[in-house]
């Protein structure tokens, strides 16, 4: 039965916090939320929390899991970037953006995609979510909360929880998402591709818009 956090959205309290935190270091499942949707959240280095994520949420191996990093200086932990990647980063982040870059080794294989060896990477700009990555203490591996063979994300809680409380075992409530996907953006190539228009603005990293 998942436990419900219900925490406030620009004070967290770092107590309820930190019980979520101890569930994901358990191996436990979360829904949290983001500054683009909610998303279900799993500790990077569980194999079978891994697992357990992509059969909650319905997706293979081929489907791109996100880290979610407290800053650039995580996400560099975790990605290759140059200078002129870096530089995009820093434009877009914090922010509604998700980032393709070649993963590091410190990516576990088997979260990476099988053939490219990318990873999606973002910087969220959610007081809550950053509290919840301050005491966990590492990034968290996520993928939007949308049910499987539906195609919109949740946003209400109790929906979630009536739901998911048999299949994860942490709800953390902070009121609505903006309920927008992030921008994904390609720098694993020789020039950046623009993925797919969301909340962010490509503008920001000097990219057309598809509209």
């Amino acid at each position: 039965m998942a436990q419900f956090f219900e925490v406030h959205p620009d004070n967290p309290q770092i107590r309820l916090l930190r019980q979520a935190a101890q569930i994901l270091h358990d191996g436990g499942l979360a829904a949290v939320p983001t500054d683009s949707s909610y998303a279900f959240v799993c500790h990077l280095d569980d194999k079978d929390a891994v697992e357990k994520l992509r059969r909650v949420r319905g997706v293979d191996d081929k489907h791109h899991l996100t880290l979610l990093c407290r800053d650039l200086s995580e996400l560099a932990n975790y990605a290759r970037v140059d200078n002129r990647q870096y530089r995009m980063l820093k434009a877009a982040t914090p922010g509604p953006f998700t980032f393709i870059l070649d993963a590091t080794k410190e990516v576990p294989r088997r979260v990476s995609h099988p053939s490219r060896r990318t990873i999606g990477l973002r910087v969220p700009d959610h007081k809550v979510l950053q509290a919840l990555l301050e005491e966990l203490g590492q990034p968290l591996l996520a993928t939007t909360l949308i049910p499987p063979g539906e195609t919109q994300p949740m946003n209400d809680t109790e929906e979630i929880r009536k739901r998911f409380e048999k299949s994860i075992q942490a709800i953390v409530c902070a009121g609505a998402c903006p309920m927008e996907p992030t921008t994904v953006v390609d720098l694993s190539g020789d020039e950046p591709v623009l993925v797919r228009e969301g909340r962010g603005d490509p503008a920001l990293l000097g990219l057309e818009t598809t509209a």
